[in-house]
């Protein structure tokens, strides 16, 4: 499948046509799934994933205008039968990977058996990733946490690391953890956000020092665009590769 990893969603004409390229028609002509799972761990949860959902949350993305639009909701799919929800997996356009808590995400993909099916859809296909949704997609990654995340998320590393930021040194809990495994790379998204001072270049720097693999810093008007295995940038903004 084809992937579209961004930060903050569809923010520029320049990931909105790399998106139209990759699914190979309009997007008035696709049909998408939108995944909101990774957002229920956080206190308000249930009310940010409706707004992400209506097209009135932070990430432009469900009100790109799809030809249909369905929920995939992964935390349910170990208790019905596969043949009520693969086919409609495996004939969506686009799946889209809302952001929120990349450990908690990661796990409910294994658990689901998403995370199995992706390397299995149709070339065209295309995974669409917002944030966590971004990092969850690549095999290796880490997350800050102000609270130790919870054990049965399975992180495979957790470590307390000091974080500068402009109000001063913060101490965080620095996981490593297991994702889907579908890009050879990692991704580090809300790259120079005042609003994220974790993921500042000094700070996105030791991030990327404990990921095996070469990382890419990515800010909100910045996406990664994969094409069977080509890498491309897609930014018109700041990024930055540490490898």
């Amino acid at each position: 499948m084809r992937l579209l990893l961004t930060s903050a969603g569809i923010t520029n004409p320049s990931i909105e046509d790399a998106l139209v390229d990759l699914l190979g028609k309009p997007i008035a002509e696709s049909n998408a799934l939108f995944i909101p799972t990774a957002i229920y761990p956080f206190p308000g949860g249930a009310g940010a994933a409706w707004r992400a959902i209506s097209g009135q949350g932070r990430s432009r993305l469900a009100e790109l205008g799809w030809k249909s639009l369905g929920i995939l909701e992964l935390s349910v799919l170990p208790s019905i039968e596969e043949a009520a929800w693969v086919p409609t997996v495996r004939e969506a356009d686009a799946l889209l990977v809302g952001g929120g808590d990349p450990l908690f995400l990661a796990n409910w993909m294994r658990q689901s058996g998403v995370a199995g099916l992706l390397p299995k859809l149709r070339s065209e296909a295309v995974y669409v990733g917002v944030s966590a949704g971004a990092i969850a997609a690549t095999s290796t990654f880490v997350e800050t946490y102000t609270e130790p995340p919870r054990a049965a998320d399975g992180p495979l590393k957790s470590e307390e690391t000091v974080f500068a930021t402009p109000e001063g040194d913060v101490r965080r809990t620095l996981v490593t953890g297991q994702g889907a495994g579908l890009v050879d790379f990692a991704v580090i998204p809300h790259f120079e956000n005042p609003q994220h001072p974790d993921a500042s270049p000094a700070n996105a720097e030791i991030w990327a020092s404990r990921i095996p693999a070469p990382t890419y810093a990515i800010d909100d008007d910045t996406a990664i665009k994969v094409t069977d295995g080509k890498v491309d940038v897609i930014s018109e903004g700041r990024w930055q590769l540490f490898s």
